[in-house]
C-alpha cells in the first residue's frame, strides 16, 4: 500500500500504537541510562546497566523499572500526531506536481517535523528524567557515608528543585509528573519545562 493511500487518522493511530509499544520495550534501558548518567563522582550507586536494573527491581519492584513511563505513554500519541502531521504538511509543500521528493527535500521535511515535535518532546523528557532519577536519589541516601549533612534539605522539597539545583534531597517522597510540572511552572515559569530545548532541537 502506497503512503498516499493511508489517511492521516490511520497514520496517527499507527504512530501512537508504535510509540506505546516502543516505550514499553525500551523504557527500562532508558531508565538505567538516566540513572547511570546522573551519578556524581564519589556517589556511585550502580556499576553497570544490569546492576542498575537488578537493584531497581530489588528496591522498587518490577514496575520500578517503569518509573516515569506514564509521562511518555500519555504524551507519545500527541507527539507522534504532531510529527506525522507536520511531516505530511512539509512534504506536500515541498513536492512539485505530485512528483516524488528528492533525498534532500525528504530530509528537510523530516527536519521540519522534528522541530515541531519538540513542543511535546522537551517537557516530556524533562518530567520523565526527573521521575526516573527519583529512585537513584533514594538508593543513594540509603548508602552510609554517601552524603554530607550540609547537603541535606527539607523532606518535603520537590524532586524538581533537587534535579535542577544539583542538591540531594532527604527521604524523597513519591512525586508525580503533575507535581513536578506545577513546581517548575511556579518557580521558573514555562522556561522550566523547556530547559534543554536547544539540545533537543539539535538532536
Amino acid at each position: 500500500m502506497s503512503q498516499q493511500q493511508i489517511s492521516l487518522p490511520a497514520k496517527l493511530i499507527n504512530g501512537g500504537i508504535a510509540g506505546i509499544v516502543g516505550v514499553t520495550c525500551v523504557f527500562p534501558i532508558d531508565l538505567a541510562k538516566t540513572r547511570l548518567q546522573n551519578q556524581r563522582p564519589g556517589q556511585h550507586v550502580y556499576k553497570s546497566m544490569m546492576d542498575c536494573l537488578v537493584k531497581t527491581v530489588r528496591s522498587e519492584g518490577y514496575f520500578g523499572m517503569y518509573r516515569g513511563a506514564a509521562v511518555n505513554l500519555t504524551l507519545v500519541t500527541p507527539e507522534k500526531a504532531i510529527k506525522l502531521a507536520a511531516n505530511d504538511f512539509f512534504r506536500h509543500h515541498l513536492s512539485k506536481d505530485g512528483k516524488g521528493l528528492t533525498v534532500f527535500k525528504e530530509m528537510l521535511a523530516g527536519c521540519g517535523a522534528g522541530m515541531c515535535q519538540v513542543i511535546i518532546t522537551t517537557p516530556m523528557e524533562m518530567l520523565k528524567i526527573q521521575l526516573q532519577d527519583a529512585g537513584r536519589l533514594a538508593a543513594q541516601q540509603q548508602k552510609p557515608g554517601m552524603m554530607a549533612p550540609t547537603k541535606l534539605v527539607a523532606t518535603n522539597t520537590m524532586l524538581s528543585r533537587s534535579y535542577n539545583s544539583g542538591t540531594v534531597v532527604s527521604a524523597p517522597r513519591a512525586v508525580s509528573a503533575t507535581q513536578i510540572a506545577k513546581e517548575l511552572l511556579h518557580t521558573q515559569g514555562i522556561q522550566g519545562l523547556y530547559r534543554g530545548l536547544g539540545a533537543t532541537l539539535m538532536r
